[in-house]
């Protein structure tokens, strides 16, 4: 028995735009909902979010039933962190400030079993392996991993080229917030200057034949599509419920 289809991988190859939503409120009950929507895939957010390994997990739990694929960005790209959360059945990650193909190297090693990569070999017991149920997790599971890198500053936009001629970097995706702060514009990231070099690298890489995505809240949605974004995010939990909370406050409170 393979190690199960990694659907979200599967659908990069279809290139056609896929909207995601970003998982903040680190709780199963929240995403399990958000995984009912319908979205072309989820995000569980390990930077920014109060998330660990539990609840990560956890959230995987929830969503099993969903038709929206998850995916999962570690704090950082560390390879021991990178094992647990592919151990607890994560096959696409996320890996925040790549800055230069040496790190990509790194990470798709981090992704790999050995003789190829540095990934620990514990598939007997993990959940990614149904505990040991599925017997061929080890000589299937690397091509199912799904690796996406993120370029957020000004170094990782200077290598980007470098980044793309990585082997096993499935998709590369640029966050505009920080980036445009380390432009010099603190999180301005509809300034033109930004934008502009938003627009370049998604060309860039989808000209690299890599899959380019973005986060994306507002109006500027469509001009990533012209510029080949492929996978955008378009909503954050947090921002749903609190945009909904303010507004029926104001609408009972407005008198």
């Amino acid at each position: 028995m393979p190690a199960p289809v990694n659907t979200f991988k599967q659908a990069l190859q279809t290139n056609r735009p896929l909207f995601g939503c970003w998982l903040s409120l680190a709780d199963a009950g929240a995403a399990e909902m958000i995984g009912t929507a319908g979205f072309d895939w989820v995000l569980i957010d390990g930077e920014h979010a109060p998330n660990d390994i539990r609840s990560i997990r956890d959230q995987l739990v929830a969503l099993q039933a969903s038709e929206s694929p998850v995916i999962v960005r570690v704090p950082v790209g560390e390879t021991w962190l990178i094992k647990q959360v592919l151990d607890v059945g994560v096959q696409t990650v996320m890996v925040p400030m790549v800055e230069s193909a040496e790190q990509a190297r790194e990470l798709v090693r981090a992704c790999t079993y050995p003789p190829e990569g540095t990934r620990g070999v514990g598939a007997s017991a993990a959940r990614a392996a149904r505990f040991g149920g599925i017997k061929d997790y080890l000589t299937t599971a690397d091509e199912q991993i799904c690796l996406l890198v993120q370029v957020e500053n000004r170094a990782g936009i200077a290598n980007l080229d470098e980044i793309l001629g990585v082997d096993g970097v499935d998709g590369v995706f640029i966050g505009p917030s920080d980036l445009s702060t380390d432009m010099g514009f603190k999180g301005d990231f509809g300034a033109p200057e930004v934008q502009a070099v938003i627009h370049d690298a998604l060309r860039r890489i989808k000209a690299a034949g890599k899959s380019p995505g973005v986060m994306s809240l507002g109006d500027l949605t469509p001009g990533y599509l012209d510029a080949d974004a492929q996978f955008i995010a378009v909503a954050i939990d947090v921002l749903l419920m609190m945009t909904a909370a303010r507004e029926n406050v104001a609408k009972w409170k407005s008198g």
